[in-house]
Parts: structure tokens; sequence; C-alpha cells
């Protein structure tokens, strides 16, 4: 294993005391074994509950298909779906006939509730028959959902992830769109000691199992375990990453789990050192790390050792020396996701102002130490403002409320770019002035980039970029997050580049460009529906199909003895309740889509209004 550390100061003054980052990074490497890899004990558990038809599904499925490319013969693969109750797909085998698993995952089609636990727990027992210490075995489950049958509370799941961790069956999670519970999610994910991904739109699916399969396949450490032992009189007054850890004294024990060969595993703390009497060279720590690899084809565990030590100088010697800003900028993106995870906690208990006042302190400190002349901090500044504003207006959506929660969860476990920093929700620029002709400004463009450091990269961001000519077209541009809009193409004064020389800025006012015959539609000034209880002719078969669920809400017909009941399905509603619809249109299993849904005026049921489409899959 490859270890190295970086230190915020690698020289201190004498006589002062002072507080140090230090970063650690962990990468495997390659090994001269034919097979280095470990063999795949996998079970992918697929929600297919009613919300995941149309696209969702589609690309679901699309991204399972796109798994099984990553595996060989010496892998063992089962998929299980859940709605109502699990059904095996298939059962846990060796991937020697791809064609004939990605036509049984091509076959999956969209059902009624989520019943999370029952899939999850098949998946557990498929993984658990093909056991083996020389096997990565893992449970990865996806859902869209709230779990709204079976075992649906969320302290009892995690305890579950965590009593099967202990069973080294680890669970990596997938939520799906803008309604599953977050919270849950990571907290299996965390439990588990597997990784969690916040999947924003279908088409990113396919990319986020790629980047989960990529971890599976170049793991060559697992239960990377470090203890940090600082020196008399040096304390560690911080973890930065939020990983598990155990205090013994002075003394931290912390638990990072796999290590892969594609991205190092980073560990930031923070020392409190005390008025060093000596100038010279001296030991801030020892570092002692212990984790299992493949050896010969067999399991083995090594412990190492590295020393940390800091040189200790005159004051005129050591503000010559400066600061490593690599570090640094880490560092602060840690304190960063921190600090969003402290406004996510006071936004949920109503205090929308704390929790503004947090972020915008957070902005000014990081402005202070002139941080925004680094692009990533640069980035983080324009999105904890515009954060700030909308929880100061209480705008706290579950969109927003996601990206703060998976941008903190990846900062602080994750250490690659196409996960840092994702999110597309933003204001919109329609409020601002327009023109036709761009005269002697500046165009820019708005689009939904991909992350810059990869060639198979994935979606996620919205970037600014100059197209207009003399500029480079690769760097960002930084921009007011509040008036980002895809595809919008914008006039502005000025363009900078940063002092560092790696973006640009945008200065002064900033215009809307119109294309010729565009018109602008006002924000916000959709008016409430005016619809009309649902009525029908016909039967279901002559109903308009669609294949999208879009902004309607799902219905699915199901049997209750001899009677066939209509029910909500779509999440946010009451799974148990029943439903007013057409009776001559119910048909046992299938699947609606309906304008609006209603609680009765009596309450206890619901009422169908507007349009009723067949959904087909």
């Amino acid at each position: 294993m490859k270890v190295n550390y970086s230190l915020s100061q690698t020289v201190v003054a004498v006589n002062q005391p002072t507080t140090v980052d230090l970063i650690l990074n962990f990468q495997g490497v390659e090994t001269n074994q034919s097979n280095s890899r470990r063999p795949l004990n996998l079970s992918l558990v697929l929600d297919r509950s009613g919300s995941m038809g149309g696209d969702p599904l589609r690309y679901a499925i699309s991204a399972a298909q796109q798994l099984v490319e990553y595996l060989t013969p010496e892998d063992y693969l089962s998929v299980v779906v859940y709605d109502d109750t699990s059904q095996t797909i298939l059962s846990p085998q060796p991937v020697e006939n791809k064609a004939k698993i990605q036509a049984a995952i091509g076959k999956i089609y969209a059902g009624g509730l989520t019943n999370l636990s029952d899939g999850w727990l098949k998946g557990f027992d498929y993984v658990k028959s093909q056991q083996s210490k020389e096997r990565i075995n893992r449970v990865l489950l996806l859902t869209d959902g709230q779990a709204n049958v079976g075992i649906s509370d969320p302290q009892a799941l995690i305890k579950i992830a965590k009593e099967k961790a202990k069973e080294e069956i680890i669970t990596t999670t997938l939520g799906f769109g803008n309604h599953f519970n977050e919270d849950l999610l990571i907290g299996i994910a965390d439990a588990a000691g597997g990784n969690f991904y916040f999947i924003q739109s279908p088409k990113e699916a396919v990319d986020v199992f790629r980047i989960e399969m990529e971890s599976l396949v170049s793991v060559v450490g697992q239960n990377l375990t470090v203890t940090l032992q600082p020196e008399t009189g040096i304390s560690i007054t911080e973890v930065l990453n939020n990983y598990r850890y155990l205090l013994n004294g002075e003394d931290i024990e912390v638990l990072l789990g796999d290590v892969y060969q594609i991205e190092s595993k980073p560990l930031a703390v923070q020392f409190a050192l005390p008025a060093i009497p000596k100038t010279g060279k001296t030991n801030l720590a020892t570092i002692s790390y212990t984790y299992q690899t493949i050896v010969d084809g067999k399991i083995d565990r090594f412990t190492e050792y590295l020393p940390i030590s800091i040189t200790v100088a005159s004051t005129d010697e050591a503000s010559q020396v400066e600061p490593d800003s690599a570090v640094i900028q880490q560092a602060s993106q840690l304190r960063i996701a921190k600090k969003k995870d402290e406004a996510v906690t006071l936004a949920d208990k109503g205090d929308y102002q704390q929790a503004a006042e947090i972020l915008r302190q957070t902005v000014a400190e990081l402005k202070l130490k002139a941080l925004q002349e680094y692009f990533e901090i640069a980035e983080e500044i324009e999105q904890l403002d515009y954060y700030a504003q909308n929880l100061a207006q209480k705008r706290f959506d579950i969109a927003i409320r996601k990206e703060m929660r998976d941008q903190s969860y990846q900062a602080r476990k994750r250490d690659r770019d196409d996960l840092k920093l994702r999110g597309t929700t933003t204001g919109a620029a329609n409020h601002l002035p327009t023109v036709t002709d761009p005269g002697e400004g500046i165009l820019v463009k708005c689009g939904l980039a991909f992350s810059e450091a990869r060639s198979d990269r994935i979606n996620g961001k919205l970037r600014i970029r100059v197209i207009s000519e003399g500029y480079n077209p690769d760097f960002n541009v930084q921009f007011p997050r509040s008036i980002r809009q895809e595809g919008v193409t914008y006039v502005v004064d000025q363009i900078e580049i940063s002092a560092n020389g790696t973006f640009y800025r945008a200065i002064g006012n900033i215009r809307r460009l119109l294309k010729p015959g565009e018109n602008i539609t006002p924000a916000s000034t959709s008016k409430p529906k005016n619809l009309q209880k649902a009525k029908t002719k016909g039967t279901a078969a002559d109903l308009e199909t669609i294949d999208t669920v879009g902004d309607g809400v799902l219905v699915q017909c199901i049997k209750e003895k001899s009677k066939l009941r209509a029910r909500v399905v779509s999440d946010g509603y009451n799974p148990d309740w029943n439903m007013r619809f057409p009776r001559e249109i119910r048909e046992e299993g299938m699947l609606y889509v309906v304008d609006e849904v209603q609680e009765s005026s009596q309450g206890s049921y619901y009422v169908a209004y507007g349009k009723i489409k067949r959904l087909v899959q």
C-alpha cells in the first residue's frame, strides 16, 4: 500500500502554540500477481415500485446491464427486485453467460409499493450463500422512494446494516431522484461500511453504477484501520472526515474501510501544538495502520508504521515558509462539508435564519483567507451563497437538501473529482435584463458539464464557459449560481482571469442573450390546477398510453380478496388508503398516471382528478 502525508505548515515558529492540519492518503498499488483482483460476490437489489415506472426504471435496467459487463466467470451475481414483495430475477451464479443475464434484467417492470427490507434481506441471503473471505461480498441497494411496506423504521434498517457488516457483508446504497430518504441511505451506507450515491437524473444511473464498479474491481485492501498516537503535549482536536473512530486517551483509532487502486483514501485531522521551546525537527505523532489484502491467493493482514514530524524554527524563518495551499484547500472543503450538515440539521428544525448565517459566516471566513482564488473553493462559495439565500427565504426543498447532504458525504468520504460538488439546482435567468445584440460584451453559456478530471465522466455540475473568441473554452467561469440556467447564453461586461491563472470570473453587469424570435416564460407564474374529478369512457384498452410518469401521480390496481382496489403508489401518499377510481378501467396489476390526487373531504381515501392515462413499460 502506498501512503503519504502532507501538513498545512511544514515549519512552525518556536515558542508559539499553533494548530496544523495533517492529510494522510492511502492508496492501493498494482501487484505482479497474474490475478490480483479479488472476485466479487454481488447481489443487485433494485426498486421496481410504481414510482420507478418510465424513464427511471429504464435507465436503472440499462445501468444494471452495463454492470454485468464488468464481471467475469470468477464473480458471482444475483439480482433481486422489490415492490410490495421481492422477486428473484437471477439466483446466485457465476457470470458465465452475460447476454442471458442481461436479457433477464431487461424484463424487469414496475410494480407497486416499496418493501425495501424484503428485497434487501433476500439480497443478503444470496450473498451469504456464496460468501468467502477471498471474495468481496456486497449488496447494491437502489431505491427511489420511502420504505413504506415491511420494515420501514429507519433506525431498525440501519441496525440491520450494522449487523450484516459484522458478518462482513457490506451494503452500498444508491438513491434515485428526489423522493428517497437520504438520511436513511447515508445511515445504511455508513453503518455497513459501504458507499452512498445520489443519482440526480435517470441518465446518470449508468455513470453512477460505473463509479461503484470501478471502485469494487480496484479494491486492493480492506478493513483499513488507522491509529494516530500524538506525542506528549500534542493533541488531535478534530477529525475532518466522516469516518467512524474510537478514542483511547489521546490516541484515536479511525476505521476507513476499503482501499482502492484508482483513488486514494484520505484522512484529515487537526493537531494542536503547544509552544515548543527548541528549534529543529520534532515528532508530532506516530501513525500505525492495519489492512487486509490478497497475497498468493489468500487473505493476509499487515501492520505498518509512519512517523509524522515537523520543523520548529525562528519566527522569521517560519514566516518565510508558505503554507501548503493544497492541504489548506482540501481541509477547507472538509470543514465546508461539516457546515453544510450543520445547516441542514438547523433547517430541519425550522431554524432557517441560523442555518443561513452559518453558511454566510463560512463564506466570510473563506474570503478572509483569500481562498476564492482557487476554483473549487470559489465554486463552494457560490453554492454556499445560493443555499444561504434560499434558507433565509425558507426555500429549503428536497432537491437542495439532497444536494447539500450528498456534497457533504462525498467530500468527507471519497476522493474522486467526478463526485465532488455535484448539484444542478439553481435559480433562473428569466428576471435578467435581455439583449438581442451582445455589442461589445462577452458571451458565456451555461451547460450541464462533466467533471473536469476524467475522460469518461459523470454529469451533475452546472458550469459556465466563455464562448466568445479569444478565451480558453476549457476554463470554467466563476458566475452567480442564483442565475445559472442550463442552455442559457449570457452577456457580461468583462472576463478576468483568476490570480492563479486557472479559471475566469465574470465582472460587471450580466444580461441574458435572446435568440431571434425567442420569448421568455416568466418564472413562477403557474396558476393552481382547476381539474375535474377523473372520468373515463370504455375500458383500460381505450386509455391514452404514456411511457413516463412526469409530473403525474402513479396509481396501481391491486386485488384484495375478490375486489380490485386502486392505490396510490407515488411517494408521499398513504399506501393503505383506497381511492375513488373509475371501475370500468380497473385491471389487476395495471399502472395508471393521473394528473392529480386529492384527499377526500371526509378523509381516509383519495380521489383522482384530471386525465387518466395508462403507463406502458
